[in-house]
């Protein structure tokens, strides 16, 4: 298979959206990361997604729309749900909701639950609106890759595999959007993203985190979000996360580094001076542009041929913890509390 990356402009949207409708698989930009999408009823289309991401088929995807009217038929909306969707969309927030026998079972992995999200994005809005269709999108890598936040970064992984990239820039955010469990009582979050805890509760009135979203999950239990279940975000080397004081972190990284070749080092902007002429990539001045950069240093560092990554991290809470979450699964949970 051919593959083509173009410009969103009206042609390449046309074209992407009739492509869609045809039952293929398209790349395009959100805000978050790149999304390669579907028609989320379409059973054939959503396994052509599996197929080319080469994705476990009991990973669940999230259905993008363009606005609350297309949920209808597809979930029952809840009023906490309703606030949420005044508060923060179109924006990084997935609801999970209880879903109708319209939405096939591939889609939601089986799950008595789908995941519905409006993004932020004129691109991804665009063609959401000229398909005329629900977009089921997991992000456009394929499984077990960093994400991709930039069309170069899906055409590595999906050249030959799906007929076209819509290129719209790279993505303002960085990592996926937060997963929201909105089935219940209580809100729980599932994938932590840029609508952080404290963000919900001050709409909903509490908000608890899942227990999993700082560890692997255990064996038998159940994967109700993207991001949780199977191995994520990872890059080819070995990756070791320190967390705590920085002239700690600083002393253990140099120290590893300096015991073998081939390594390199991802830190933030204000410990790069101490940590000298040692090969070194920057995650930003905070944890909100850490999580921006980190997949687009995970991809650098795999063209670099990094023998081993050492990074330094955020203490898992408030803004940092998507990032965290990231990060842990990409290092498969090897961190180091200082």
């Amino acid at each position: 298979m051919h593959t083509i990356c173009q410009p969103a402009g009206e042609e390449s949207l046309r074209r992407a959206a009739a492509l869609l409708r045809e039952g293929q698989v398209v790349a395009f930009p959100t805000e978050t990361v790149y999304g390669l999408g579907a028609d989320a009823l379409n059973e054939g289309a959503v396994r052509a997604i599996f197929a080319a991401k080469e994705r476990p088929a009991d990973n669940p995807l999230i259905v993008h729309v363009a606005d609350r009217g297309q949920l209808e038929g597809l979930c029952e909306v809840t009023d906490i749900a309703e606030k949420l969707m005044d508060a923060y969309w179109p924006g990084p927030l997935t609801l999970l909701l209880k879903k109708t026998d319209r939405v096939p079972d591939v889609t939601t992995a089986g799950l008595p639950t789908v995941a519905v999200r409006c993004p932020n994005h004129p691109v991804a809005l665009a063609l959401i609106r000229e398909s005329g269709l629900p977009i089921a999108a997991p992000s456009a890598n394929r499984s077990g890759r960093p994400s991709p936040t930039a069309a170069a970064h899906v055409y590595e992984d999906m050249q030959g595999r799906i007929p076209m990239i819509l290129e719209g820039g790279s993505c303002r955010v960085g990592v996926e959007s937060t997963v929201l469990d909105v089935s219940g009582d209580v809100p729980c979050i599932l994938r932590p993203g840029a609508i952080t805890q404290d963000m919900i509760a001050r709409v909903a009135g509490d908000c608890t985190l899942a227990p999993s979203i700082m560890r692997p999950l255990r064996e038998g239990e159940h994967a109700p979000s993207p991001g949780m279940k199977h191995r994520h975000y990872a890059p080819r080397a070995r990756m070791t996360i320190f967390v705590g004081d920085d002239e700690k972190v600083v002393k253990a990284i140099c120290e590893r580094y300096d015991a073998a070749e081939g390594g390199w080092i991802l830190a933030q902007d204000r410990c790069l001076p101490a940590l000298g002429e040692r090969r070194c990539l920057s995650l930003g001045r905070d944890a909100q542009e850490g999580a921006r950069l980190l997949f687009q240093r995970l991809r650098e560092l795999d063209e670099k041929n990094a023998a081993f990554i050492l990074a330094q991290g955020w203490e898992a809470e408030g803004d940092a913890l998507a990032v965290m979450n990231r990060m842990a699964r990409a290092a498969a949970f090897d961190m180091i509390q200082l």
